[in-house]
């Protein structure tokens, strides 16, 4: 048997999937392309969502699955709409619920496709950061690198897949690691919607203060994480 026939048998079903992935692709290219567009586009969402009525909720848990899988934004940036549109308890329900939807998802794709896939959809300078995190093989550095706001979490819920990171490990980073986030700007998007620019604002200011001392003092946090992780 040649080598080439090996490969094929070994990695039979990861090729199927490539090859009729691609074949959606071309064949729903116009979709795909409008559909693109549709989801990195806040303001049309938000007014999109708003339109259906009760169906609203599932509309929204829907556009945040799909903008984990394929948007290249921050998820938790929806976060905001959830708040202005639902209050922050239903905006961070259905937010949580679609986000950790989509991280699930791509957490699969990533497994069941393997790295030679993953490797081809998450660029190399990422990939190369990932590597070097992962390196630390420790739980609380990947929870803290969920947490961190602007993180691109959505390429690492790909690259989790392809590495021996237990699922139900997984569920609970991914499940719990967003929320932080997602509460604030839900309050963020609720305090919008009420007016209350004070408190808007207080909260916009203690975010940024978060982000910005844990992105200045990332390497500490780094460095105090990974000896836990070793007990």
């Amino acid at each position: 048997m040649t080598a080439f026939k090996s490969f094929i048998i070994k990695y039979k079903i990861q090729i199927l999937l490539c090859l009729s992935a691609v074949l959606a692709c071309v064949i729903f290219r116009n979709q795909l392309t409008d559909l693109y567009s549709i989801l990195t586009d806040r303001e049309g969402i938000k007014d999109f969502i708003d339109s259906c009525g009760a169906g609203a909720p599932f509309v929204f848990i829907g556009f945040q699955v799909l903008q984990v899988m394929f948007a290249p934004v921050p998820g938790e940036i929806s976060g905001f709409v959830g708040g202005y549109l639902f209050g922050t308890f239903f905006g961070f329900i259905y937010s949580s619920i679609g986000l950790t939807a989509g991280s699930v998802i791509n957490f699969w794709v990533g497994r069941v496709l393997g790295y030679r896939f993953v490797r081809r959809v998450v660029p190399k300078a990422k990939l190369e950061k990932f590597d070097a995190f992962i390196s630390h093989q420790g739980v609380i550095v990947l929870l803290s690198l969920f947490i961190f706001p602007g993180f691109p979490k959505d390429y690492l819920c790909l690259f989790l897949g392809v590495t021996t990171l237990p699922f139900k490990i997984f569920i609970l980073l991914a499940g719990f690691g967003r929320m932080p986030g997602t509460l604030m700007l839900s309050l963020q998007g609720e305090f919008l919607f009420a007016q209350n620019y004070w408190v808007l604002g207080a909260i916009v200011l203690v975010s940024l203060s978060v982000l910005l001392l844990a992105f200045k003092f990332r390497k500490t946090l780094y460095g105090w994480a990974e000896p836990i992780n070793k007990r």
